[in-house]
């Protein structure tokens, strides 16, 4: 017992002296790829998405990410005009439509717009943004409310990134049904 008790001590005393060592000095590394990685470049040269004329893959010229459906009206101010005049909504807008339509107003729109489509939001109360337009004083149609959910207009961003184009036309259905309450 004697004997088990000195060996333990000289193992807890060794293993005490060889961990207490010089720390200027590299010891082994029992797992040298986690200290010394294989750098790649995601999307630069010798990288994992080059192509055979070493730029980054882009999409095939001509083609729709699905669930997409293209919007050809550009962002000028023709477009703007050719979509108040032209461009309908290609759903119906039904309760449901509505109610998605409310749900999605009141995260991306309220905020600056209003609960009831008045200008006076939130961010207007405070003063953040000054000459949000209340909708009944514009001659708006859905065709140019979803052109400025695409592309903004004066100081409103682009809502294109946040909002799909059943959601896009479902909201133009709500703000439609602002409008309709703030002119009676």
């Amino acid at each position: 017992m004697k004997n088990l008790t000195k060996i333990i001590f000289a193992l807890v005393a060794l293993v005490t002296i060889v961990s207490c060592g010089d720390k200027r000095t590299r010891s082994s590394q029992y797992m040298p790829d986690m200290y010394v990685p294989v750098p790649y470049e995601a999307n630069g040269s010798n990288g994992l998405n080059d192509n055979i004329n070493g730029s980054n893959l882009k999409p095939v010229e001509g083609t729709i990410a699905r669930g997409q459906v293209p919007y050809e009206n550009p962002n000028t101010n023709d477009g703007y005009t050719t979509a108040l005049e032209e461009l309908k909504s290609p759903i119906a807008a039904t309760d449901a439509h509505l109610d998605n339509g409310k749900k999605l107003y009141a995260i991306y729109c309220a905020t600056c717009h209003g609960t009831k489509g008045d200008g006076n939001g939130v961010l207007a109360q405070r003063e953040k943004f000054s000459g949000v337009p209340n909708y009944k004083d514009r001659a708006i149609t859905e065709g140019s409310i979803y052109h400025v959910i695409m592309y903004g207009r004066g100081i409103m961003g682009s809502h294109a990134s946040q909002l799909r184009t059943e959601e896009r036309w479902q909201v133009v259905h709500y703000v439609e049904k602002l409008r309709n309450d703030l002119l009676k």
